[in-house]
């Protein structure tokens, strides 16, 4: 578990340009919203961190069932918060500024958001999705 973090952020990597493909692709190719665009995007993403994540940065042996049921738990937690608060801070912080257009507005939210979702999604599959059971954080072994 050593190197977990570096395995995360390489699966990150193509499933971060899977993602953000689609993403913009939908935005700007297909017309559609954001929300539309980044879930759809994200859920795409998603699948392919499952199983990159599952099988090679955390070689978890739950069950599918089990980790993909708290997997979904923690994406859908880490894309509602972080897709909020990227689209909610570049709304603060440019709303009042007519030099940017909206075009470059929703590219910088959905930047933000995938940011700030690749750290809580680390942590969230880290701790609770591909967890170690036999991990002992506090011991009273004296040994």
């Amino acid at each position: 578990m050593k190197y977990s973090f570096v395995r995360f952020i390489i699966v990150g990597i193509v499933n971060t340009v899977v993602g953000l493909s689609v993403m913009y692709l939908l935005l700007h190719l297909l017309g559609q919203s954001y929300w539309i665009a980044t879930f759809v995007g994200n859920s795409i993403g998603a699948f392919v961190s499952f199983i990159l994540n599952r099988n090679f940065t955390f070689k978890s042996k739950d069950s599918v069932s089990k980790s993909a049921i708290r997997f979904i738990v923690v994406i859908l937690g880490c894309y509602f918060i972080s897709y909020e608060i990227g689209r909610s801070f570049v709304e603060w912080i440019l709303n009042k500024n007519e030099f940017f257009s909206p075009f470059f507005k929703t590219d910088i939210s959905v930047l933000i958001g995938t940011c700030l979702y690749t750290l809580l999604n680390y942590f969230g599959q880290k701790l609770f999705v591909f967890s170690k059971k036999d991990t002992v954080i506090f011991s009273t072994d004296s040994k």
